[in-house]
């Protein structure tokens, strides 16, 4: 006799609801592959490489980096957003694709919050207001009196259009009420560079890529853009305490996320495994070793509604500034 309609949909739910959680308990049973949206060589670069070894020997399966760097993140995102939801490819970007360039997009190629799922946000990256030693200035107030006397003579550089240093920058002059010509750069280490050579006399840029140049006497820096003190620039303070702006920050962070769907058990095995790796004596060390400040990932739910508070101040700054909707 043939089953009728609803007794074979029962059975192919519960075959479904049996298979799901050995699905998610054989995980993984073939390699893992992790798109970083930076390039080789990137402090992002350095640290993933430098847990996925750790979470391959933990998980048993090789564990592939793959570099996708170009289209501002794009390229990294569209390829999860277009890939399985199975926890087989992973990727990682930073607050510049999670949290400012929806606002900057005309068209959006995916929505972070909903083609996604976050696994583990697990490190900070701080910024630093570097300006080159022969200016007269040692204090972030020396600095804006500086600029205030020079309207329209001075000029700053960034690693681009709509990161967060230019917005952080911008943010500045419209708060205190100076002026500075914007010179965008492709890459930090030349943005960094030429404040060194003199070419512009500020920069709002990675503190862990400045750290050289700061060792070697060739920058002097006025503050740190995170809540705390850069541990490897201890005597400098934070915007927030110079400023006298409680709780301000402007940061960069990384996020390892999966396709939207992936099954929950999967995603928890991740993050579990990348709280422990991450909560290692030795690896936190190595995140200062390169300019990063290791965090405490929040639970998965956290971390969507971190990001979505980044989001908001972000694209409330994006569009006090007239740049929605701008790429």
């Amino acid at each position: 006799m043939l089953l009728s309609f609803q007794v074979r949909l029962v059975l192919s739910v519960c075959l479904l609801a049996a298979h799901g959680p050995a699905f998610a308990d054989n995980y993984p049973s073939r390699p893992i592959t992790i798109i970083v949206s930076l390039a080789p060589g990137t402090g992002m670069d350095t640290l993933v490489r430098l847990y996925g070894e750790k979470l391959s020997q933990n998980l048993g399966q090789p564990v592939v980096i793959d570099n996708r760097p170009g289209g501002a993140g794009v390229v990294a995102g569209e390829t999860i957003a277009k890939g399985a939801a199975d926890g087989y490819t992973l990727a990682v970007a930073t607050s510049a694709v999670m949290a400012i360039r929806p606002a900057l997009f005309k068209q959006r190629p995916f929505e972070p919050l909903t083609d996604f799922v976050p696994v583990s946000l697990y490190v900070k990256s701080p910024f630093v207001l570097i300006v080159a030693p022969s200016l007269p200035v040692r204090s972030v107030a020396d600095f804006i009196a500086y600029a205030k006397e020079r309207p329209g003579q001075l000029s700053y550089s960034s690693s681009g259009i709509g990161g967060a240093p230019h917005l952080t920058a911008e943010f500045l002059k419209q708060r205190f009420g100076f002026d500075m010509a914007h010179v965008p750069y492709r890459n930090s280490p030349q943005s960094i560079a030429d404040v060194a050579a003199g070419h512009v006399i500020a920069s709002i840029a990675e503190a862990g890529a400045s750290l050289p140049l700061i060792k070697d006497g060739k920058l002097r820096p006025l503050a740190v853009t995170s809540t705390t003190r850069f541990p490897s620039l201890p005597d400098v303070p934070t915007l927030a305490e110079a400023l006298a702006i409680p709780d301000f920050e402007a940061v960069s962070w990384h996020v390892i996320f999966a396709r939207y769907g992936t099954p929950q058990d999967i995603v928890s095995k991740l993050h579990s495994e990348m709280k422990r790796i991450m909560a290692a004596a030795e690896i936190q060390q190595k995140i200062r070793n390169i300019g990063l400040i290791p965090h405490e990932s929040p639970p998965i739910e956290g971390i969507q509604a971190y990001i979505r508070a980044e989001q908001e101040k972000w694209g409330r700054l994006v569009r006090q500034l007239g740049l929605e909707g701008s790429q």
